[in-house]
């Protein structure tokens, strides 16, 4: 297991290294990071053509939330949303500038 600079102590990072021809290496690979970022560039692509820097961080846990329930079907997934939901977020307070 590799050490990267940066990371909590208690992160599992694995290297796949590519420039030798590596693309697997047990249960390590890229195509869980690259099916992420494809959701997430194809949700600010298609659904909402640009993003501001103070918002990045909601579009990409919005994403998250959706890559990691993408097994569920719709329904469970609002479920499940909607139990996670805690208090209200104002309009004045989403366009406050900070």
């Amino acid at each position: 297991m590799a050490r990267i600079r940066g990371l909590k102590n208690n992160y599992d990072h694995r290297i796949v290294k590519h420039s030798s021809g590596e693309y697997v290496n047990g249960t390590s690979h890229t195509n869980t990071i690259e099916g992420f970022w494809g959701l997430l560039k194809r949700s600010i692509y298609g659904i909402y053509h640009s993003v501001s820097p103070k918002h990045l961080a909601k579009y990409c846990s919005e994403s998250a939330f959706r890559y990691n329930t993408r097994t569920l079907g719709e329904s469970e997934r609002f479920n499940v949303a909607i139990s996670q939901c805690v208090g209200n977020l104002t309009y004045f307070r989403l366009t406050e500038q900070v």
